[in-house]
């Protein structure tokens, strides 16, 4: 497997750390959702943590967070935010079988290049327990492309997206829900909202 990143996108986020620390993303919808169908003190690996908003309500919730992002910028700026370390995983680094009851993975693997995006979603899919839940989502279109800020976005359609899926191996159930809205280059984009579990 080659890197599983794009380089001009991860130069960005290296840049704007700072800038992201004042972004919010939302604590409740999906979170919610994906909390409450996890047990008790569940572990939880969370990619792409960003500056830590969603792994800090995580953590207040009760839950045994392990928050990484593929910016050692990023990583810095959630470490302070938590008081913890936070580690800097690429999503091709990821090699953990069998640990985590749940992946949340937010507007992270969007970035993935297309032809990498099954083989990250098999290591996902390896890291969970059996019955494990993950959660990812992605902003949806027809074909790979730059937004105005020049970062990769693999654009995936709903149908496309399934198929990375199955190729990543079988789960007990996939449900894909969407939205609308804004991300941080304020442009209109619809988002796919994937749940996964992993068989028993």
């Amino acid at each position: 497997m080659t890197d599983a990143f794009d380089a001009a996108t991860l130069r960005f986020y290296r840049g704007n750390a700072d800038a992201y620390a004042e972004r919010k993303p939302p604590l409740d919808g999906p979170l919610t959702r994906f909390l409450a169908e996890l047990p008790r003190g569940a572990a939880i690996l969370e990619l792409g943590c960003g500056a830590g908003y969603q792994a800090e309500a995580m953590l207040a919730a009760g839950f045994d967070v392990h928050p990484t992002d593929g910016s050692a910028e990023m990583a810095a700026t959630a470490s302070r935010r938590l008081g913890r370390p936070v580690a800097t995983l690429l999503f091709h680094q990821l090699d953990a079988v069998e640990a985590y009851d749940g992946v949340w993975a937010y507007a992270c693997l969007l970035h993935v290049p297309r032809d990498e995006l099954a083989g990250v979603l098999a290591r996902i899919r390896r890291a969970l327990k059996p019955g494990g839940l993950f959660y990812a989502s992605f902003k949806s279109g027809e074909d790979e492309g730059r937004d105005r800020l020049a970062r990769y976005y693999n654009y995936p359609s709903e149908p496309w997206l399934r198929q990375c899926y199955a190729e990543a191996g079988p789960w007990a159930s996939i449900a894909v829900d969407t939205s609308s809205g804004k991300g941080f280059d304020q442009e209109q984009a619809h988002f796919l909202h994937v749940t996964a579990r992993k068989p028993e």
